[in-house]
């Protein structure tokens, strides 16, 4: 019966973590952002994302997504964030009331009063590396979190087989919400004179994408590269270790989305050699953009690439070697036409879509 009255109800009233947004927009805020705008498209949603701090919620009034408004309280970040590691208040109706749904886009699981609670869990590499580091298996505030969502939103079925074994929540509160391209990657053109003359991008170039660390691999990539592979660029932040040979991958730092879009396009390959993804939307973005790709044979990178990507296994480079010799080589066309197609499924509306069916799942729960 409970289900039925909230299929029947007309507007739902959203409030997103919009603290991934601000700044410089890495994979989780250009998720919050996309996402956002693709449930402001809905007539049924009304869309809000929450700024904490008043310098927060002034950046977000003009850089919001179109279609959302922005809310936020006159307090530090940190301080709420603390405070909600361990125990349930402030509830977020005090920062920004009002709201059917709260979804925590990065993990922190903001208490309500009322409204229902929805978590997106992005992949549990920072679990790991707790564990690693000796923190425990249960890095503060996030169980907490965990327990507070109603439903709890994963990019793959393999982070969320992950979470349900390793947290022992029930798979019915689970959705997989996979992540979107957009539109534009598949018009994208390589970089011509000007751009690569910018950022010294030689005329062939393998390409990895994203923010270095322990888990992406970068050290076996550099030792699978040979005298007959493209030199290497890392488009992202530079490494905060030298790489292992003298001479190392040149680094164009942060790219805006455009010109970001022109540098893969006009790679021989892009390379995503990591330990654990918990989605890997690089890949999908080079598929549509007709640029091979070569990545680690796990979980969620097989899941999404879906048969499209040259895959070798984590750690060994001398099979990420072979991988990357047949992707810039001359025979054939590395099956591209199917591998755009195959990143042509995934759209941001998709990723709104299900996220909706996560928070029709949570209302009814309350």
């Amino acid at each position: 019966m409970r289900e039925r009255h909230v299929e029947r109800t007309r507007d739902v009233r959203v409030t997103l973590d919009g603290t991934p947004v601000l700044g410089r927009r890495t994979g989780i805020g250009r998720y919050t952002a996309r996402l956002a705008q693709a449930l402001a498209e809905f007539p049924s949603t009304r869309v809000r994302l929450l700024g904490l701090t008043t310098r927060g919620w002034r950046a977000l009034r003009t850089n919001a997504p179109a279609g959302t408004t922005a809310c936020g309280p006159p307090l530090p970040a940190r301080l709420l964030r603390s405070c909600w590691s361990l125990a349930e208040f402030p509830p977020v109706e005090l920062l920004c009331p009002g709201a059917d749904v709260v979804h925590g886009t990065n993990l922190v699981q903001p208490p309500a009063a009322r409204a229902a609670g929805v978590l997106t869990v992005h992949d549990l590499d920072f679990v790991d590396a707790a564990d690693a580091a000796g923190a425990g298996p249960n890095p503060r505030g996030f169980v907490r979190s965990l327990h507070r969502a109603a439903v709890v939103c994963t990019p793959t079925r393999a982070v969320a087989e992950r979470l349900t074994a390793r947290f022992d929540v029930d798979p019915d509160r689970v959705v997989v919400t996979p992540l979107g391209v957009d539109g534009a990657w598949f018009h994208a053109a390589p970089p011509d004179a000007a751009l690569r003359g910018r950022y010294g991008l030689p005329p062939d170039y393998l390409l990895f994408v994203g923010q270095p660390g322990p888990r992406k691999g970068l050290s076996t990539l550099v030792q699978a590269l040979d005298p007959d592979l493209p030199p290497l660029v890392l488009a992202g932040p530079p490494p905060t270790e030298a790489p292992p040979t003298g001479s190392g991958p040149r680094s164009t730092g942060y790219l805006p989305e455009e010109e970001l879009r022109r540098v893969v396009a006009g790679a021989r390959a892009l390379v995503l050699p990591s330990r654990d993804e918990g989605f890997g939307l690089p890949a999908l973005e080079a598929m549509a953009a007709g640029t091979p790709v070569v990545c680690s044979d796990i979980p969620a990178l097989r899941e999404v690439t879906g048969g499209h990507a040259l895959l070798a296994p984590y750690g060994d480079s001398s099979a990420l070697r072979s991988a990357l010799h047949r992707a810039v080589s001359s025979e054939g066309d590395h099956g591209m036409a199917a591998a755009r197609r195959h990143a042509a499924e995934f759209t941001w509306r998709r990723c709104a879509t299900e996220t909706l069916r996560a928070y029709r799942l949570a209302l009814t729960s309350r």
